[in-house]
């Protein structure tokens, strides 16, 4: 790698350190990582970190190798969230949404008013819980949500969102299988789950 490519690599690999890359939002960043691809990984391999790039959805981010003996002493660079169950109840719901959306609609952006998915979310909790005030707590679910990048508000009410294309990639089908498994063992034993961690990079 020459000095002209370090240095058209380097606002690239520092904009997905920060985050997720998409192709709406930088047009340019995103020219420059599908012409330095190649420079960019093996640069990045060195950190032990993998580029996905998927490019039908127009978006980047980076993801921790998985631990070998050689790496299991280095630092993650990538660090690990735990999400709390509402948290996680909301993102699967969004995610199902989505689905939806690709199947049978033509537009290409998921908007959603913040009401319908209160609606979403109240079939999932017990008539002897405390509905509403888990109903209450919904905003700031859904602000962490926005803080990890799988939704945007789209006015200043947050009354009105899109969902990102970003959620495919982190909640996939083994994601959802093992959240609805552990959702039915909650409902088996009629009990509101606690708010349990669930990794996420």
């Amino acid at each position: 790698m020459d000095v002209h490519d370090a240095e058209n690599i380097s606002p690239v690999v520092i904009h997905l350190l920060k985050g997720i890359l998409y192709k709406e939002d930088n047009a340019r960043l995103w020219e420059s990582m599908e012409h330095l691809e190649g420079p960019i990984r093996d640069y990045l391999a060195v950190l032990n970190l993998d580029l996905e790039v998927f490019d039908s959805d127009g978006f980047a981010y980076l993801r921790s190798r998985e631990t070998t003996e050689e790496t299991e002493t280095l630092p993650r660079l990538m660090t690990r969230r735990a999400l709390s169950y509402p948290v996680s109840l909301v993102l699967a719901l969004l995610r199902r949404k989505m689905t939806e959306h690709d199947a049978f609609s033509s537009e290409a952006r998921l908007i959603l008013e913040v009401g319908d998915i209160r609606e979403m979310v109240s079939a999932f909790f017990p008539a002897t819980s405390n509905e509403v005030k888990s109903l209450r707590r919904l905003d700031a679910h859904l602000q962490k949500i926005h803080d990890l990048g799988f939704i945007r508000f789209l006015d200043a009410k947050k009354e009105k969102l899109e969902v990102k294309r970003i959620l495919k990639a982190y909640v996939d089908a083994q994601w959802l299988s093992d959240f609805d498994a552990r959702l039915a063992g909650y409902l088996e034993h009629g009990t509101e789950p606690a708010d349990e961690g669930n990794d996420d990079e």
